[in-house]
């Protein structure tokens, strides 16, 4: 049974896709955005977030021992010291006020020519980025027109003449 074994599999043994991963993690924590395919690009994402959740929580303990041991447990995923410390000590500011979806992808399209991978770019959302407000959509002038009016209109509808068998309205 596969219970619980719910995650991008990406091709590759769970070694090279827990290697894979954390590389990546590494250069987002770096650069704040990369270019990789979109499913690396899908896969990264619950792995980040979860990094920068554990460095949210470091931030806010009172003792050190439980800040040590919130980045410890992040140096077991993102194994580069470097961007572990740059997370905890200086990013993790970015991320405080955020509840979450703290990354961003950007579909690019095909444009690997050796297999044609659907590439995209991932990055960090900025702290005060509330992204894009759904619009309800305008509604048709039909959609507007109060019940009665169309109920009005519905009888003059049906009384129009029909067209002769054979022809079609186009």
């Amino acid at each position: 049974m596969r219970h619980n074994k719910h995650h991008a599999s990406l091709g590759v043994t769970r070694e090279h896709r827990e290697s894979m991963l954390s590389n990546l993690a590494a250069s987002l924590i770096t650069h704040g955005r990369i270019q990789t395919t979109l499913t690396k690009a899908r896969a990264l994402r619950p792995f980040i977030e979860k990094v920068i959740t554990k460095a949210k929580h470091a931030a806010v303990k009172t003792e050190k021992r439980d800040a040590l041991h919130l980045r410890r447990l992040a140096l077991r995923d993102v194994r580069d010291e470097d961007a572990v410390t740059l997370l905890f000590n200086d990013k993790v500011k970015e991320f405080t006020n955020r509840a979450g979806g703290y990354t961003r992808i950007y579909k690019l399209g095909p444009q690997r020519l050796g297999d044609a991978a659907e590439m995209a770019l991932i990055e960090f959302v900025k702290a005060d980025d509330t992204g894009y407000k759904k619009s309800k959509g305008k509604r048709s002038a039909k959609s507007r027109k109060p019940k009665a009016a169309a109920a009005a209109e519905a009888p003059a509808a049906a009384d129009a003449p029909a067209a002769p068998e054979g022809e079609t309205k186009s």
